[in-house]
């Protein structure tokens, strides 16, 4: 038999699979088996949603995958984000802030539901939705009914309400804008800034 020319980058090659065949074996796992084990795709059972990263002016695209038996009032739990590449703003990119926007979705800390804290009160008070909504209408109007401007000081009619002003997302799109400031608008309000100037 002819002698076998071995060279030191194969024998670490040599020594490296070796151990990493008795390694596995070991541990229970037989490598052919793990070689031949087909992983599924994680997204491949998952309900896919566009949505718009909520964060800055740009408003950029992002797709959501959740997982969960789609039943009726059964929430799925959102598993992935990344950015939408058909979406005409960002085309599939992200800044680190979007990049991240699962562990801002899944956070323990993240506020779900609104909160009420009476006047003077040190205790936040879980309350719906519905409640939320009344007491912010309730609050609009009393302010508006009060301080409302019909006519200046010249007779003029100027139909304005100067004391509760209104900050606007800017992750919307230009019809849902449209729409906040002719709400706006519509009430007299004047003190009226977009958040994609802060």
């Amino acid at each position: 038999m002819g002698s076998m020319k071995i060279t030191r980058r194969g024998a670490l090659k040599l020594t490296a699979a070796s151990v990493g065949a008795s390694t596995l074996t070991a541990l229970g796992f037989s490598p052919a088996q793990a070689q031949g084990a087909v992983r599924a795709f994680k997204l491949e059972r998952t309900t896919e949603t566009r949505n718009t990263c909520p964060y800055c002016s740009v408003g950029c695209g992002v797709i959501m995958y959740s997982v969960g038996d789609r039943s009726k009032n059964v929430h799925g739990k959102i598993i992935h984000i990344e950015g939408d590449p058909d979406h005409p703003t960002n085309r599939g990119t992200l800044c680190p802030k979007g990049a991240g926007l699962i562990d801002f979705i899944n956070a323990k800390t993240r506020l779900q539901y609104p909160e009420y804290r009476a006047p003077g009160g040190k205790e936040w008070k879980r309350i719906s939705w519905d409640e939320a909504i009344d007491k912010i209408a309730r609050h609009v109007k009393a302010d508006r009914d009060k301080n409302f401007i019909t006519k200046n000081a010249d007779g003029q009619t100027v139909n304005r309400w100067l004391t509760t002003g209104f900050l606007a997302a800017s992750a919307t799109s230009n019809e849902t804008a449209w729409i906040t400031y002719k709400a706006v608008r519509s009430m007299g309000m004047v003190v009226f800034d977009n958040q994609a100037r802060v």
